[in-house]
């Protein structure tokens, strides 16, 4: 059930402390936050000594409130030349703060200075779900939550080795402390987590101990005489470190960007492509449009499309994409309604989802009009933080990122791929092993599919063809528009102007599209008549999957498949290290970003970056599962 976010307010007690009227408690002990927070959570913690030479250390903490522990875990954590190399903060969130009461607050703190201003630079837009920023250089990823803490945390994939638990008292916020909360924490907790709390209420360690945690009391901090340190310790099987190797088949964004990804954590990645560089199939189109899907119900689509959509906004616009010649323009997106009716829905979904005006608004057709600054068919939407981006230039960005950790094998045909031991091996259409790596991902779209062993993925070959339309030939766009066609601004001196929507192979442009795709355009712009002879025209083939989600995970063993109505995703065989990031359908630069680091962390074994079920409705057997079901009815 969809429940819109609500900020929290800023406020203080008659000392100055941060305080929540929602809950009427204080954010941090009157004595002093930071002193606070190194005292509880770092000493309760034992940190640094915990994370010291290790490759990863996972920390949750329950309540992010203002942000104060995470800041003073990081200046801790940064300061540490034996710290781990990579660190994941996970925190929940009911009441974010908005950016700017972050900075009020955290001018208190003039010792972070620095970290703060550039978590607050990362802060996302406020909207319910699981929120991934990378700072300190990507070395640093911390994991908002947002929403109720119970939902979220039953929805989160990760190992913790050690837990904040900083809600508000159990009496003032007692869901922050519920026997399924704590018990769900147990359910997360890697062999040996630690745990710290302020909170000595006996019902919280009782409940802690059955949650596999052996409690102690500890010396307090300033008026309060003791505390709670706690230990897990129920034995759980530990994962072997990843071989670091890979072997990724295509050249387009899904598998650029998953390069760069893989190669940022340290792997050796081979990168193989038929045609003679990247970007020359589907992800070479000028430019494409990146927007969010909304939906009146907030369902599994639109939820993952914004998570992804954000996630994307931030990996192509940080300072390092950019400086590799990533162009992603965030001028806007304006979706126009095709029809009264569809309007009022439009503007009925705004008003009841209550997202902010930072992530869409509606306008109707006069405030379109004005917006813009031409005649606007309709009224819709509008998404100002979205625009438009160039794929080749985010996948040439995304290989110069990975420099040093990549091989590229550019115009090299795949015939066959075969496991050889702990290997895949990939082979030439000469028979020649072109590479082998224990795992292998396919990312090349539809080609995939004439693979054997990802034959049984139900992907369609859609034919789209787009019209490049010379500037000057249709009002300057202030931004992208969109209804049954859409138009970017002018990039290079042209118009995208698409898409044609065909179930056939030819790769040739056809004079009829271009025509399709003027009145489209003449949808977009009353008034505008064009005659496409002379345009110039591309074709390129999307990848589309039945249910129009996209396709990210480990590939089922079909031949193995259990006989069971019962079955569920966890329990279908995988192929071994094979794995696939397809069917991104026209929706490639929306979706890349964050499947690619999903892919990763499933890969290193790192907290997963969406929730369990959105990554289920990627999950590449969710097909296989659908088979048995069909076939036992």
């Amino acid at each position: 059930m969809y429940e819109p976010l609500v900020p929290a307010r800023l406020a203080y007690d008659t000392a100055g402390v941060p305080w929540s009227a929602a809950y009427g408690d204080l954010y941090h002990s009157a004595e002093g936050g930071p002193g606070q927070a190194r005292h509880v959570f770092l000493r309760g913690s034992r940190l640094p000594e915990r994370w010291q030479g290790r490759e990863r250390f996972v920390i949750l903490e329950t309540g992010f409130g203002t942000g104060l522990n995470f800041l003073a875990t990081w200046a801790a954590w940064r300061a540490d030349p034996q710290a781990c190399r990579r660190l994941h903060y996970i925190a929940c969130e009911k009441h974010p703060f908005r950016g700017e009461d972050l900075a009020i607050l955290h001018a208190a703190w003039p010792e972070f200075a620095d970290l703060a201003a550039e978590l607050r630079a990362a802060w996302p837009t406020l909207v319910p779900g699981f929120h991934r920023l990378e700072l300190a250089g990507g070395h640093l990823v911390l994991s908002l939550l947002f929403g109720d803490a119970g939902r979220q945390l039953a929805k989160l994939r990760a190992g913790v080795d050690a837990f904040y638990l900083d809600g508000f008292a159990p009496d003032r916020n007692p869901d922050m402390w519920s026997p399924a909360l704590l018990d769900r924490l147990g359910q997360l907790a890697n062999w040996g987590a630690s745990l710290a709390t302020w909170s000595v209420a006996l019902p919280v360690r009782e409940q802690l101990q059955a949650a596999g945690f052996r409690c102690d009391p500890a010396p307090g901090y300033g008026r309060k005489k003791s505390m709670l340190v706690g230990r897990h310790v129920v034995d759980r099987p530990s994962q072997p470190a990843p071989q670091r190797r890979a072997i990724v088949l295509g050249a387009g964004v899904a598998g650029c960007t998953l390069s760069e990804h893989l190669a940022s954590r340290g792997w050796q990645v081979t990168l193989v492509e038929r045609r003679p560089g990247p970007a020359m199939e589907a992800s070479g189109n000028l430019a494409g449009i990146v927007m969010p899907r909304v939906a009146r119900d907030d369902g599994i689509a639109a939820r993952l499309s914004r998570a992804c959509y954000l996630y994307g906004l931030r990996y192509w616009q940080r300072p390092a994409a950019q400086a590799a010649g990533a162009r992603l323009d965030a001028c806007g997106v304006m979706q126009f309604a095709r029809s009264d009716a569809q309007e009022a829905g439009m503007r009925r979904s705004v008003a009841e989802l209550a997202l902010p005006d930072e992530f869409i608004h509606y306008l109707d057709r006069d405030a379109a009009q004005a917006w813009l600054g031409y005649a606007a068919p309709a009224g819709g939407w509008l998404f100002p933080q979205g625009g438009w981006a160039n794929p080749p230039s985010l996948c040439r960005a995304a290989l110069a990122l990975a420099d040093g950790q990549l091989e590229t094998l550019f115009g090299r045909t795949v015939a066959g791929i075969e496991r050889a031991g702990q290997d895949w091996r990939v082979l030439g259409d000469d028979g020649a092993c072109l590479a082998t790596a224990p795992v292998l991902v396919l990312a090349n779209g539809v080609d995939a599919v004439r693979l054997p062993q990802a034959a049984h993925l139900p992907i369609q070959r859609v034919r789209g063809q787009v019209t490049l339309v010379p500037e000057g030939h249709i009002p300057p766009l202030k931004a992208a528009i969109c209804r049954d066609g859409y138009a970017t601004p002018a990039v290079d001196g042209l118009h995208a102007v698409g898409a044609s929507y065909d179930l056939d192979d030819d790769t040739r442009p056809r004079a009829e599209c271009d025509v399709d795709n003027m009145q489209r355009l003449a949808g977009l712009l009353p008034g505008v008549a064009l005659d496409p002879a002379g345009f110039a025209s591309r074709v390129g083939f999307r990848p589309v999957a039945p249910d129009r989600l996209p396709i990210a995970g480990a590939l089922p063993d079909w031949p193995t498949l259990p006989d069971s109505t019962s079955a569920r995703l966890a329990d279908l065989p995988r192929q071994d290290g094979l794995y696939g990031l397809l069917g991104y359908a026209s929706r490639g630069l929306v979706w890349a970003g964050l499947l690619a680091e999903l892919l990763a962390c499933q890969l290193e074994g790192e907290p997963l970056p969406l929730e369990a079920d959105l990554i289920d409705a990627v999950d590449p057997a969710r097909f296989a599962l659908r088979a048995i079901r069909k076939r036992r009815a």
